[in-house]
């Protein structure tokens, strides 16, 4: 089915984002060989990783794309955080295949490198090249996107988002003909993350719920995006937590998800991501717990504008909270993850390098209050 969920405004899915179309519900993966058949495709290249594949999601994929006369090939190729070396051998291992259609299955990164690999396959050059918006030079190929995951959201997304290999550096590549055309949204297969995945990718699309509502760029439609998406993931985040077989708040957290996604799409991201990106750079640490961590000191940070202040309180109205920055922190314990710098061994010292490093990062320029290396060491410290 093709879901369209009435939003607290008059807008739906089609209104709002007509470039994917979303279908929702348990079994749908099974879908998908008609939705390629759909596309007119023969040769699909599938972009997995090795635990998608072995939690046998891949292979559900490829038997439905072999039912439906088309003929597949997987690249597994994809780690956490996909860097430009993953593009470059998933690019080499496309050129030998010839698809004529790219889908992603399993969480951001397997997304988020099929893109990547459209680029340059279809278009030349190196990942490094579309470092930006709009540098696509011709037609992509369709691309369809099947979620294992309820947190980046890269399934309503134009953007990918590759690490320079070398220096870590995250670079934001984004052009409209990189949307993927379908995304298959089956709670069911969420069902097999474990614990400590379900908590990092779901606190990642809280964090794009949150930022996305208050950014400069901000607007009836991501803001009503950004409401539905915190509705239903501050409601069904805590149950999955708690009892990791409720399917129904599965499907919850991943429509959450893809609203959060599709409220990027329209308004952006804030300084929440701007001070994890470095934090994961420098030590490791995963997005989930480093942007997790990071959002209740820039929402204390933001709400000292009286403005933003109030536009934070329509959040907790919905969610039936006093204090937003209180409850984030509370979401974050409840799914034990860290809430101090200091407790993943962030070295105090290196806080001035990272904050520098903050102030560069794009998504910090669409925070609604004005950020720089001083304000950002400032939250950083906070949060240590």
């Amino acid at each position: 089915m093709e879901y369209l969920l009435p939003l607290d405004t008059s807008h739906t899915l089609n209104e709002i984002q007509t470039q994917t179309k979303i279908v929702f519900g348990e079994g749908q993966v099974d879908c998908l060989g008609d939705l390629a058949v759909e596309l007119a495709a023969k040769r699909a290249l599938v972009v997995s990783d090795p635990g998608i594949i072995s939690a046998g999601h891949t292979g559900r994929a490829v038997d439905s794309l072999t039912a439906g006369g088309i003929e597949a090939a997987i690249f597994d190729g994809v780690e956490e955080n996909p860097t430009t070396a993953h593009v470059e051998t998933g690019v080499a291992f496309a050129k030998e295949f010839g698809p004529d259609l790219i889908i992603g299955v399993g969480g951001g990164s397997s997304m988020d490198c099929a893109k990547g690999i459209n680029f340059v396959l279809s278009c030349g050059g190196t990942m490094h090249d579309y470092h930006g918006v709009g540098k696509a030079t011709g037609p992509l190929l369709p691309m369809i996107a099947v979620p294992t995951t309820a947190g980046t959201g890269s399934e309503a997304q134009s953007f990918a988002l590759i690490s320079d290999a070398e220096t870590h550096v995250k670079m934001a590549c984004g052009d409209k003909r990189a949307a993927f055309k379908a995304a298959i949204l089956d709670p069911r297969l969420t069902l097999t993350q474990p614990a400590v995945v379900t908590a990092l990718t779901g606190i990642d699309a809280i964090s794009h719920a949150i930022e996305t509502y208050v950014t400069k760029r901000r607007n009836e439609v991501s803001q009503s995006l950004s409401r539905e998406a915190w509705r239903l993931l501050s409601h069904n985040f805590p149950r999955v937590i708690e009892s990791p077989d409720d399917l129904e708040a599965r499907g919850g957290m991943q429509l959450g998800a893809c609203f959060a996604g599709l409220a990027i799409e329209n308004s952006m991201l804030g300084a929440a991501h701007a001070l994890a990106n470095p934090v994961t750079a420098k030590y490791g640490t995963p997005h989930g717990q480093a942007v997790g961590l990071m959002l209740p000191h820039v929402v204390r940070h933001n709400a000292k504008d009286k403005e933003i202040g109030q536009i934070y309180a329509d959040l907790n109205e919905i969610s039936g909270d006093e204090d937003l920055a209180g409850r984030l922190s509370s979401l974050l314990e409840l799914a034990g993850l860290k809430t101090r710098l200091s407790d993943l061994a962030v070295d105090e010292g290196s806080l001035p390098e990272l904050a520098d490093e903050a102030s560069q990062q794009w998504t910090g320029t669409f925070n609604p209050v004005p950020v720089d290396a001083v304000s950002l060491l400032q939250i950083y410290q906070s949060a240590w």
